[in-house]
């Protein structure tokens, strides 16, 4: 039997399978909707996907769930490697921004694993969005692979076995309706508490108006403003976040204006004004928070934005307070 035939080391390798179960799809059902989220992870290491020779590509990804799942479900029928980084439990592209997905973990793994000597070939196959956290020349010198930088998304790796590179459609990064979709369920989930609570101390002081005010202010950022994104002038997702959740808050503050006829106009104004300035704060605030989750930001962009922007929100939303305040006296 030729060498080649066999794996040096296949006892030692973690097995996996390039078919998902029912128990993987609920698992990322519930990653999307972010349910315990630091234990959707799989154990850092090296893996044998089929029945990899020394010859066969080595692939390597996160040790999120999601990530890992995608990668070995779109090799389908294939033999190869699956080298996984420590990230802790995050994503390739948000991992290679925090350092995770990095140049010294990589080095680390190649190590721990022995990969040296369980593959003939001297190249690695990453994937393309956790460029930004690896220096591929460092590992060149440092490990003597070479590192490849595969198409954007799993769905094309067959293709790009087969021809050996990464078209220009295989290196574009999408952020298609299908994509935002997915956001929305674990933004809501993960600020739910806090708004059920804003929502009984509003009512209290202004009736479900003001409840209304909350909810109108939560859907508008964290469900419609990633649904429009792509359709909304200015650059900024503050400035985005202002703009539509302008429209909510002029509407509800003339509800609120109309609602109090047995005032004075000066004291109806008033009474208007925290849903005038408080409701685009708050959905600016939300805005805001997409910046991580989308292909239009850079981090030193992101950074200059908050240095910007977060003072604004937090002077309008402080004005608005006080303002509530006054309600009570007024009321």
């Amino acid at each position: 039997m030729n060498s080649t035939d066999i794996n040096p080391c296949s006892c030692c390798l973690k097995k996996t399978y390039d078919t998902l179960t029912i128990r993987h799809h609920w698992d990322h059902f519930l990653a999307r909707i972010g349910i315990l989220r630091s234990h959707h992870r799989v154990a850092p290491g090296l893996y044998r996907l089929g029945n990899p020779t020394p010859t066969s590509p080595v692939f390597v990804t996160a040790n999120y769930t999601l990530s890992f799942d995608a990668l070995r479900s779109h090799l389908k029928g294939l033999s190869a490697f699956i080298l996984v980084l420590d990230t802790r439990g995050i994503n390739v592209w948000c991992a290679a921004g925090k350092g995770t997905f990095g140049t010294r973990e990589l080095l680390n793994k190649i190590r721990q694993t022995g990969l040296s000597d369980i593959v003939s070939h001297r190249k690695l196959i990453l994937p393309q969005l956790g460029a930004t956290g690896v220096s591929a020349h460092t590992i060149k010198k440092e490990s003597g692979f070479k590192v490849e930088y595969g198409p954007v998304r799993t769905a094309d790796l067959p293709v790009y076995l087969k021809t050996g590179k990464a078209s220009a459609e295989m290196r574009k990064v999408r952020f298609t309706l299908k994509d935002r979709l997915m956001l929305i369920p674990v933004e809501l989930k993960n600020n739910l508490a806090l708004l059920l609570i804003a929502s009984l101390i509003f009512y209290f002081i202004g009736g479900w108006l003001a409840v209304a005010g909350i909810i109108a202010a939560a859907l508008t950022g964290l469900a419609l403003f990633p649904l429009l994104l792509p359709l909304l002038p200015f650059p900024n997702f503050s400035v985005k976040g202002f703009l539509l959740g302008s429209i909510p808050a002029v509407g509800l503050g003339i509800l609120q204006f109309l609602s109090k006829p047995d005032l004075a106009v000066g004291q109806r104004i008033v009474l208007s004004l925290p849903y005038i300035l408080g409701i685009p704060a708050l959905t600016a605030f939300f805005a805001l928070n997409f910046t991580g989750s989308t292909t239009f930001t850079s981090p030193s962009g992101v950074r200059r934005e908050i240095y910007r922007y977060i003072p604004r929100m937090a002077g309008m939303a402080g004005i608005s307070l006080l303002l509530i305040l006054l309600l009570i006296f007024i009321t």
